[in-house]
């Protein structure tokens, strides 16, 4: 009642934090954008890039780079093509690259040769000059620098560089030059037609594409704010697609031939949007215009720079430039190729391209898929909630507390989200939310309250419990309730003769007896990150590997289950004190793939475990009493944990299941078994060998040898039944040592 009456006092200020609310989530569906949260997304963009970059520099690429030195030493750009020819021969020859990839394109002929002049000549005022034209004939390919740089490509894996026009800027009908062979020709896939359009090129001449390995574009994707963040993978000309330079040269290292696109699909299974790029192993994200996030190592010299100049006169660094990929590009400020981007306002941009190909090559490419709007929309309303329902009922300096815990909670998710999942999930709207939710409330408050806040935080801490809060704050969506398969390790345990031990107390000893040796074995179980499925009576199903994963699910789960029998050992005396039975368990134990998540009905669901695996794991239990042992484990944990000794009991098939499988006695770690226990083994294994081979005397006498090392082993006697008996009712040549179990 005096929640309530708190919430109808704060009626103005609930209001206005839901219409904030309201706001923001519209902001984050797209249906009310705000343009300032657009702007402020890409600050925080760029503070996430900075803050993640890598120290070093990346020695797989290298960028030979037309800089100052450079043009001061061999002339203004462009250069002829012979000295280019001769730098690509250099390169391949000297300093055996394994890739070249041009960020400049050969649009115009070389007419610096003077061959032009000396064809004109031959055409006109000397065309009957003999002794000219035999002179001119040897000069033709010398001169003919076009050519020579043409054939220095032919047979080398080079990768030349063109761009497109968009529309609206500059003469961008203009085409020139001659394109590549397009990896999408026509309506490839139905979302093609979500890719930019462009109405114009400029392309290298015929001869270097016909000799070139390929070629891609190199147009950036330059934001309103004039910063560099995404690069076009593909782009939409006449119809076809054509990828870009950083596309080409990586599919080339990775020695793929087609890219294969991947898209998001709706709930009917149609087509909806372009998602990624695939080459072979390698998934590269992009939204439905094929726009790749670029992932900047650091700052411009992230990869190693060496001046063209030095290329071309022998005198770079061998040991830099051996099995690198290469692009040739320049640094210098009057040739135009520096850019804006997150980490740097002058970078140049052949590096971009080299950020690109190293994060294709790493599948370290950020992705920004459609779902991130749910995320961003499910974080603005927790958060909004949060703050609308708490706040009212803090203090100025617990609401700062709990305003600035959320912050940096957000704050820490979102970047764990960009570093450990290579997603970008947008902050701002929430950030913003949270800072004009606290002011709005602090506002009204200094303003309109005149309350005890004492009252409104024993509220608050009534109301929601902060072990949840803090929960939610940290990965309110990591864990899911759907149903999916995943593999798992699952325990059964139950208490050995349970209903005829109980039948000497009362209900309220059974009752108490019941709640002390669960709470123990919970906790055991709790202390080796298990979880509670259910209590069945006397009996515990748990498992490891979900809700959170647990790479070590099998190892949890085997520890746990020793742990648990170590428990009811101790428990004895002590339930024995209490005029109690001394009560022992046995554990079944079993690793496999199994189904889990909420399941039920419309009236009641649990999360909880099906499958064959879980069934194979409730047999074991049933079998420890059968073997005379505390534990048996599947043959799927003792593949998962090769540190650990196991003792081989029997292969067996058990009821519901055709298929025999082999069981085990979990013993302790390797390094923890005795010279006597690896002896018994020894001899056990080999007692096992001959029992399956229907050697039934060998059996008799290695069992006579394991019963003198260990004579209360109840294993050896059910082995001796059993030879006895197959010695008198031999099993026949087709038997393959498999006991088949017809009971539960």
């Amino acid at each position: 009642m005096k929640l309530l009456q708190q919430y109808q006092r704060d009626g103005v200020r609930i209001a206005l934090n839901f219409v904030l609310l309201g706001i923001f989530l519209a902001h984050s569906v797209g249906r009310f954008p705000l343009p300032l949260i657009g702007y402020l997304e890409n600050y925080a963009y760029d503070a996430r890039m900075v803050f993640s970059m890598e120290p070093g520099q990346d020695p797989r690429i290298v960028i030979v780079d037309i800089d100052e030195k450079s043009l001061a030493e061999d002339g203004r750009w462009p250069w002829s093509r012979d000295k280019m020819a001769r730098m690509l021969d250099n390169l391949f020859d000297e300093y055996k690259v394994a890739l070249v990839g041009f960020d400049v394109v050969f649009a115009e002929p070389d007419t610096s040769s003077g061959l032009e002049t000396l064809e004109q000549l031959a055409r006109g005022d000397l065309a009957q000059d003999e002794e000219f034209l035999r002179q001119l004939d040897p000069l033709r390919e010398r001169l003919n620098y076009d050519g020579i740089f043409a054939r220095s490509m032919a047979g080398r894996p080079v990768i030349l560089g063109y761009y497109f026009s968009q529309a609206g800027i500059g003469n961008s009908d203009i085409r020139s030059g001659v394109l590549p062979s397009p990896v999408f020709a026509g309506a490839a896939f139905p979302t093609a037609k979500d890719i930019a359009q462009v109405f114009g090129y400029g392309a290298n001449l015929s001869e270097f594409q016909a000799n070139a390995t390929g070629a891609g574009h190199f147009n950036p994707n330059i934001d309103a704010d004039g910063i560099v963040r995404r690069v076009p993978m593909l782009q939409r000309y006449d119809g076809n697609l054509y990828e870009s330079l950083s596309l080409a040269m990586a599919r080339r290292v990775q020695e793929v031939d087609a890219i294969e696109p991947v898209f998001a699909t709706d709930v009917a299974g149609n087509y909806e949007k372009l998602e990624a790029l695939r080459l072979g192993r390698v998934t590269i994200p992009v939204d439905a215009a094929s726009q790749a996030l670029v992932t900047y190592r650091g700052r411009r010299s992230s990869f190693p720079y060496i001046s063209a100049s030095d290329v071309l006169h022998g005198r770079a660094d061998a040991k830099v430039l051996e099995d690198t990929i290469v692009l040739v590009g320049t640094s210098a400020p009057g040739l135009f190729d520096l850019r804006a981007t997150p980490v740097q306002n002058k970078y140049p941009g052949v590096e971009i391209h080299a950020n690109v190909i190293a994060g294709i090559l790493d599948n370290n490419i950020k992705q920004r898929p459609e779902w991130v709007r749910i995320a961003e929309f499910t974080n603005i309303l927790i958060v909004g909630v949060a703050i609308m329902i708490s706040i009212p009922f803090l203090t100025p300096l617990w609401s700062m507390a709990f305003a600035g815990s959320l912050l940096l909670g957000s704050l820490g998710v979102n970047y764990s989200v960009w570093q450990q999942g290579n997603t970008v999930v947008p902050i701002a709207a929430t950030i913003i939310l949270i800072l004009f939710q606290f002011l709005i409330n602090m506002s009204y408050g200094f303003f309109f309250e005149r309350r005890n806040k004492g009252l409104i935080t024993d509220l608050f801490g009534q109301y929601v419990p902060p072990e949840l809060v803090e929960e939610m704050s940290e990965d309110p969506g990591a864990y899911k309730a759907d149903a999916e398969e995943r593999e798992l390790t699952v325990l059964f345990s139950d208490v050995r003769g349970f209903t005829t031990l109980s039948e000497g107390l009362t209900p309220k000893e059974l009752s108490e007896l019941m709640n002390v040796f669960l709470t123990e074995l919970t906790g055991v179980i709790h202390q080796h990150r298990g979880t509670i499925d259910k209590y069945m009576g006397d009996a515990i199903m748990a498992f490891w590997g979900a809700p959170v994963r647990d790479e070590k699910h099998a190892e949890h789960g085997l520890m746990a289950g020793l742990a648990m029998i170590e428990k009811m050992y101790a428990l004895q005396d002590d339930f024995e004190k209490r005029g109690w039975p001394r009560l022992a368990v046995g554990v079944g134990l079993n690793t496999g793939v199994m189904s889990v998540g909420n399941m039920g009905s419309k009236f009641r669901t649990a999360y909880t475990l099906i499958g064959d695996e879980v069934n194979l794991g409730s047999r074991l239990e049933g079998l420890t009493k059968e073997y005379g042992v505390d534990m048996i484990v599947g043959e799927n944990v003792v593949k998962a944990l090769p540190d650990y000794v196991f003792r081989e009991l029997d292969l067996v098939q058990v009821k519901g299941k055709h298929k025999p499988i082999a069981i085990y006695e979990p013993l302790a770690s390797r390094v923890e078994v005795s010279a006597q226990e690896n002896e018994e083994l020894e001899r056990h294994g080999a007692m096992l060998r001959a029992y399956r081979a229907q050697r039934w005397e060998e059996v008799e006498a290695a069992l006579a040898e394991l019963k003198a090392l260990r004579g209360d082993r109840h294993l050896y006697d059910i082995y001796r039944e059993r030879a006895a008996y197959f010695r008198k009712n031999p099993p026949g040549p087709d038997w393959d040592g498999v006991f088949v179990f017809t009971f539960k």
